[in-house]
């Protein structure tokens, strides 16, 4: 139950955040592209990627009290085998997990799922729950290069599936996207080759097969390259996945690898994006034995912090 005194507390929440953010939504927002005077005053929206909770195994309730705590949005919510929305619970457990995050002013306007065709195990009952509770986009999951078939065979079957799963977005009211991600081991990742995605992408309308661009991925994969094919993916680019690395691709806490850097930052403000970003924390932020609810909330601080002083700068 929300207390008087929880309103309060968000409240001031909401208002530390705006002060101290102030002139950052200016920037971010060219003066031609200001829908009003409102939305020149709020700040960037970012959500956390939310897989980081089940690590201290935190339920709806209590993540939902952290998310707000750290001043952050909400959340982009793994639906998926072994996250923290089973894909089939997903009707029971997403709306109690969205009434929980709503009692704090929060929402979910992203899905991390598996789906990758129309075929994966509730793929439509988890688009049309999420639907309904306010996601936008979801994320589709990753498909692997084979080691006996070409990439542009793979590429074209996995065209067949986006296709299919355009026509269901399309009739829900949701969008796709693809993630770029660099090798892991010696699984390397259709479409983390950003040629590869581009070819995925062309021809689809963005709104239902989309791209949320992940620039740690990206400067490991390309290096500076990155920029050109950015470009090349511009029209299709619906979110923007943050996470710090170094080229070497060693993930970092936020401020300490080389996105800040790169000039990311300054082209999102050129093309106006005004859509969340999804904050993935993905360095090892305390040893295994000490990680708790205090030592993660400090680190979804100072990493949002370190990222809205990106926004702002840029």
């Amino acid at each position: 139950m929300q207390t008087a005194g929880s309103q309060t507390s968000l409240t001031r929440r909401e208002f530390v955040r705006r002060i101290a953010l102030g002139g950052s939504a200016v920037g971010l927002c060219g003066a031609g592209a200001l829908a009003s005077e409102a939305s020149a005053a709020s700040p960037p929206s970012i959500v956390v990627f939310s897989k980081i909770f089940q690590e201290i195994k935190l339920n709806y309730e209590d993540a939902a009290a952290l998310t707000a705590e750290a001043g952050l949005d909400g959340i982009d919510c793994p639906v998926r085998p072994g996250g923290e929305v089973l894909p089939e619970r997903v009707a029971d457990d997403l709306p109690r997990y969205a009434e929980a995050l709503r009692k704090h002013g929060l929402k979910i306007p992203l899905l991390t799922t598996a789906i990758t065709s129309t075929a994966t195990p509730h793929a439509e009952l988890i688009l049309k729950t999420g639907k309904q509770l306010g996601a936008t986009f979801y994320r589709l999951g990753f498909v692997y290069h084979k080691k006996n078939t070409t990439v542009s065979d793979q590429i074209a079957e996995a065209r067949t599936q986006l296709k299919d799963l355009a026509g269901l977005n399309r009739q829900i009211g949701i969008g796709a996207l693809l993630q770029n991600h660099s090798p892991s081991g010696s699984s390397v990742y259709l479409a983390g080759d950003l040629s590869e995605m581009r070819q995925l992408v062309e021809g689809f309308e963005p709104g239902q097969i989309g791209v949320a661009f992940d620039i740690g991925h990206a400067l490991i994969v390309h290096g500076d390259g990155w920029r050109a094919h950015f470009e090349a993916l511009r029209s299709h680019l619906k979110i923007a996945y943050i996470k710090d690395a170094t080229r070497r691709g060693r993930w970092t806490p936020f401020g300490q690898g080389e996105i800040g850097q790169a000039g990311y930052f300054k082209l999102l403000k050129q093309m106006n994006y005004q859509a969340p970003f999804s904050m993935h924390i993905e360095y090892d932020w305390a040893d295994p034995g000490n990680k708790s609810r205090a030592t993660l909330l400090k680190v979804l601080r100072e990493s949002s912090g370190v990222l809205r002083r990106w926004l702002a700068e840029a």
